[in-house]
């Protein structure tokens, strides 16, 4: 269903992504931002079941600024790896990677010809929040655990489009505590907590939580129905 093609952020710099597209006439667009693991099976998979819904989907390689073709498992030396690679694309000159998003952005939309969200996992949370909060075109947005999200310098964003976030309440990462303050910050968000670990929704993981990810996904596609189609 997916294959791989290339965008160019606006100031030329050219990075791979996933698309996948539906069968018939889109129904919306979301673009798709990955962990700290690369555009990986995982990521391609939700891309795909995105499609499967009636999506256009993209995934940018949003690590293709510091390192091409990163395609991680989740073992150890993946996660060093990844945070390597995070630690480096965050580190760059403003507006960084977030170039590479508003391009996914724009493509999605001229693609589909309908209206665009992000959906974003770990990292990638915290990239559809920033997405959601300083980038153009976007209609809703979708933070998977986010990490550094409930943080009081992102807390500060402000959203410009309708923003569902989900968090685990066993996840050593993102404390429950952190996460209150933010739903208080941000009574215009819906914040959701489950009892799960970080990287619940990845099926790849052993946090994965079959009953969270489901009852999420269900709140995601039901939040991008309202939002997009």
């Amino acid at each position: 269903m997916g294959q791989w093609i290339h965008l160019t952020s606006a100031d030329g710099f050219t990075l791979p992504a996933w698309e996948a597209r539906p069968d018939a006439a889109p129904r919306g667009a979301v673009v798709v931002l990955q962990e700290i693991f690369g555009v990986n099976a995982h990521i391609r998979a939700v891309a795909d079941r995105l499609a499967a819904r009636g999506y256009l989907a993209v995934a940018p390689a949003t690590f293709a600024r510091v390192r091409p073709d990163v395609d991680l498992g989740y073992g150890d030396e993946d996660m060093r790896t990844g945070r390597e690679l995070k630690a480096a694309v965050e580190a760059l000159p403003a507006p960084g990677v977030l170039a590479d998003i508003q391009a996914a952005i724009n493509h999605a939309a001229q693609a589909s010809g309908r209206k665009v969200g992000v959906v974003g996992f770990c990292w990638g949370g915290l990239l559809a929040w920033r997405a959601a909060c300083l980038l153009e075109g976007l209609s809703a947005a979708v933070p998977y655990y986010g990490g550094g999200m409930t943080t009081a310098g992102e807390a500060a964003r402000q959203p410009r489009v309708p923003v569902l976030a989900h968090f685990g309440e066993r996840d050593h990462f993102i404390p429950v505590d952190g996460v209150q303050a933010f739903a208080r910050a941000h009574p215009e968000v819906q914040v959701h907590l489950y009892a799960a670990d970080h990287g619940f929704n990845c099926d790849q993981r052993g946090s994965y939580d079959e009953a969270a990810a489901m009852a999420a996904r269900d709140r995601t596609l039901a939040f991008l129905d309202q939002h997009l189609a």
